[in-house]
């Protein structure tokens, strides 16, 4: 595990002197550089669900990305941070499996496309549509994830249309006159290609069903990034040519071009992210030592979901060499606010500089599906996000004061019998 003096050029010391502890702070430059590993793919439509930061979206804007939202609000957070939303403009997608009653008249109202995951979406948006074309999310019957609760495809996975209803889904959008201009086929978090050429196979046969009004083939999303030493960079090359293939073929057998798309959601932002908290309490509970941080998982949930990994770094006022096994975890009143355990709840330990009171700690790699999957829990008011970027830090997301935690609440007196 290292130890760590900086982010970006800024010293960790003055950052949580200045905005204190916990923070979220972003290396804008991480982001550039995974961008333009994959700019060469077709069209970037970004996952905005992974990090939401208006900042963040009007950075991967001015990059060139597009985006892909799973709600209302998504959809105001892209119109805020400048994209080109309805109208028939591609640069804005609504993707899910319900259409609630004010994200139906949204998209309708101002013609955003949509990418519909259910056949009662199908129904809902018909009789409404103004912009008469959809895209279908299609769920082939199989699946892949770094854990069972990112694995969006096969029986147990609710997303998607059922690949044996793809004929229902046709008639629907005749009966209403949609034409489906798209096809899209999200399986799940994490790519091998073993398994991604029988995704491409399934493709293209999905594709060849519904025609050449096609004008879209989406690859989904899922691109993984190494959270361990020992993982390694996905195969690029390969997850291009494999989707590159099937453009080829169905422009082939369709007679015209394809736009084809993918939907990077954690692979743009996760490396870029950093969680910065400060050492509070440090105990010893048998033969466990705890070092107590003023972060939990009402800041980063993804240990206590998914037992994921981050890397951890120390930034140690005594530099201490010395080295020792220990958990880190949370304030808050859970017996699973534990950042260092496997899926499960089964807590372990990391080996780490020895820990004193102060000392900083930095779960990396903490850029997507972070901030955005904070919550209020305990009462607990949701942390700043910090950029970072050639040695200056700016500000994108206050601190959330105490008192706005109640401001949506009525206080009222029930009459007591």
């Amino acid at each position: 595990m290292s130890c760590i003096e900086q982010i970006g050029g800024v010293k960790l010391t003055e950052l949580a002197r200045e905005f204190g502890t916990p923070l979220y702070v972003y290396e804008i430059d991480k982001v550039d550089q995974r961008f333009n590993m994959i700019k060469d793919f077709g069209t970037i439509r970004y996952a905005l669900k992974a990090c939401s930061n208006i900042s963040f979206l009007n950075h991967i804007r001015r990059l060139g990305a597009y985006v892909d939202c799973v709600s209302a609000g998504e959809l105001k957070r892209a119109e805020k941070a400048g994209f080109q939303i309805g109208n028939g403009s591609h640069q804005v997608v609504f993707t899910c499996d319900i259409f609630d009653n004010q994200t139906l008249k949204i998209v309708s109202e101002k013609q955003i496309p949509v990418n519909v995951g259910s056949l009662d979406m199908i129904e809902q948006f018909g009789p409404v549509a103004k912009l008469k074309e959809i895209t279908l999310r299609i769920n082939p019957g199989f699946g892949h994830g770094h854990s069972q609760k990112t694995n969006t495809g096969g029986e147990s996975s609710k997303h998607g249309i059922w690949h044996g209803d793809l004929s229902k889904a046709i008639e629907l959008a005749n009966k209403w006159s949609i034409k489906i201009t798209g096809l899209h086929m999200h399986i799940g978090s994490g790519t091998d290609l073993k398994h991604l050429s029988e995704v491409c196979e399934k493709f293209i046969e999905t594709a060849r069903q519904i025609g050449p009004q096609l004008e879209m083939i989406s690859a989904g999303g899922g691109l993984p990034i190494p959270y361990r030493e020992t993982d390694q960079e996905i195969d690029l090359s390969g997850y291009k040519q494999l989707w590159w293939d099937v453009k080829a073929k169905l422009e082939n057998d369709f007679k015209h071009s394809l736009r084809l798309e993918t939907e990077p959601g954690r692979y743009l932002s996760a490396e870029s992210g950093n969680l910065v908290s400060e050492v509070r309490a440090i105990k010893n509970q048998g033969s466990k030592k705890f070092a107590l941080l003023d972060a939990g998982f009402s800041d980063l949930a993804r240990p206590i979901m998914y037992g994921s990994y981050h890397p951890v770094a120390v930034c140690s006022q005594n530099k201490s060499s010395v080295m020792e096994d220990v958990v880190l975890a949370g304030p808050l009143c859970e017996s699973g606010d534990v950042f260092t355990q496997k899926e499960g709840g089964y807590v372990e330990t990391r080996n780490l500089p020895k820990l004193e009171i102060g000392d900083l700690v930095v779960l990396r790699n903490a850029g997507s599906y972070g901030a955005v999957m904070a919550s209020n829990y305990n009462s607990r008011v949701l942390a700043p996000e910090i950029f970072v970027k050639d040695g200056k830090a700016t500000l994108v997301r206050n601190r959330q004061s105490i008192e706005s935690l109640i401001d949506l609440e009525n206080l009222v007196d029930f009459n007591l019998s």
